[in-house]
């Protein structure tokens, strides 16, 4: 009997959907694990001091989840009643479930995200609510690097730093996919996230391990966010496993994304090139590209459709059109393919169209 292999897709969706390396399922294999709600498990204890060392900070804390992370981040850091100030179009505002209002009674102010990611400076000041009875008490102030591809440098990071003193404010940071930030901006990780009081950071994104993110403070702040990790069902036990596969991406994955980031400039450079196709060349500064389809007779959706019934999976993104993210497994290789399917697919559908006219 003759078995076919499958083909499998240029998957670009999300660098979410890796596969762990061989190395990683070798370590998880042979990891050393003990009960981590008991601070037993020596595994989950190197991989925290690492990330504390990273970057800069007293104490670190691995969890499930970057969301988890985030959340455990606002409920520490806030009361109930109180405001934390986000991006409209950040990941903890749009894709979190508003966790820390429906858990914590947390109030998230948001203000628009420019262009850039950024939250422009004179709304934020005029966000901030003063300590008046009829108001909530702003205590938190949270950026996100990269966004949506997009690093956030270092003086925008002081211009806010110096915002949340003025205000007697913290300032927490969603850097799930910091180590593209360092990257772009040339930046060690512990200068990009010195001047915030926490830090989020994903082993599961651009780094290419299975699961987990890990969030890094002061000493009094993760004492705090392990009670806060436990009571949200985060406590885990041998889960030296996974942290294990956390720790290979750290030696193995964050050099090696140099060339997310050489292939996503391919990607977004070759599709320039095609005609009906607008890709967004502000926005193409890590792993993410993003581009439009531009003809009036072919949508997206259609287009999308099409990419995928010939194995090329992208997503429709509401805010810049579709998104294509580069990670661990795709090559340059498969970025030609992308761009020659692309091409393909748009031809068939123009020809398809005048026929049906």
């Amino acid at each position: 009997m003759n078995i076919t292999t499958p083909i499998l897709p240029i998957d670009l969706r999300s660098d979410t959907v890796t596969q762990p390396s061989p190395q990683m399922r070798q370590a998880m294999h042979e990891a050393i694990v003990g009960d981590d709600v008991y601070d037993e498990d020596p595994t989950v204890k190197l991989l925290q001091e690492r990330v504390s060392q990273l970057t800069g900070k007293e104490s670190a804390l691995f969890v499930t989840s970057g969301t988890m992370g985030n959340l455990i981040a606002l409920l520490v850091q806030c009361q109930r009643g109180d405001q934390a100030i986000v991006g409209n179009k950040s990941h903890i505002a749009l894709y979190e479930q508003s966790g820390a209002s429906a858990l914590g009674g947390i109030r998230l102010r948001t203000i628009a995200n420019l262009r850039n990611g950024c939250l422009e400076l004179d709304t934020l000041k005029s966000a901030i609510t003063s300590d008046d009875i009829h108001f909530s008490r702003t205590k938190l102030i949270c950026l996100e690097n990269t966004w949506n591809g997009i690093p956030i440098d270092l003086s925008y990071i002081k211009s806010v730093k110096q915002i949340a003193q003025d205000h007697g404010l913290k300032m927490h940071l969603d850097g799930a996919r910091i180590f593209n930030a360092a990257l772009a901006l040339n930046e060690p990780i512990d200068k990009l996230v010195h001047d915030f009081d926490t830090v989020q950071l994903c082993f599961s994104k651009g780094l290419a391990a299975p699961i987990g993110s890990i969030i890094c403070g002061s000493k009094q702040f993760i004492h705090e966010a392990k009670r806060m990790r436990k009571v949200l069902g985060g406590g885990m036990r041998q889960v030296g496993i996974i942290a294990s596969a956390a720790l290979v991406s750290l030696d193995t994955m964050i050099d090696r994304l140099v060339d997310d980031h050489k292939n996503a400039k391919l990607l977004a450079d070759g599709l320039a090139q095609i005609e009906h196709i607008t890709v967004e060349p502000c926005l193409n500064r890590t792993n993410m590209v993003f581009f439009n389809i531009n003809h009036p007779h072919i949508s997206t959706k259609e287009f999308i459709l099409q990419l995928c019934q010939n194995n090329i999976l992208v997503l429709a993104e509401k805010q810049f059109g579709i998104r294509a993210v580069v990670h661990y497994g795709i090559e340059a290789s498969d970025i030609n393919q992308v761009i020659t399917q692309v091409k393909i697919v748009i031809r068939n559908l123009k020809q398809n169209k005048t026929l049906a006219n």
